[in-house]
């Protein structure tokens, strides 16, 4: 059984809130379906993609540092 290590927090909410962006609009300038878009909103996410990550932060004109906090146990 493996020790728990941390967690990743992902702070899209606020970062897309502070754009003033519709989530709509967000989508489609990101190229994201909605479904991935509410996963990485809800912070329900598995696994990381980071041509994903690029274009997001592309969109919000924001670095992986803003995007992404790791939380240790």
């Amino acid at each position: 059984m493996s020790e728990a290590r941390g967690t990743i927090e992902i702070h899209l909410k606020e970062l897309l809130q502070e754009s003033g962006l519709s989530k709509n609009k967000f989508c489609q300038r990101a190229e994201l379906q909605r479904s991935q878009l509410d996963s990485y909103l809800n912070n329900t996410i598995t696994c990381l993609d980071i041509e994903v990550l690029a274009r997001i932060c592309d969109t919000l004109d924001c670095s992986t540092s803003d995007l992404l906090e790791y939380k240790p146990c």
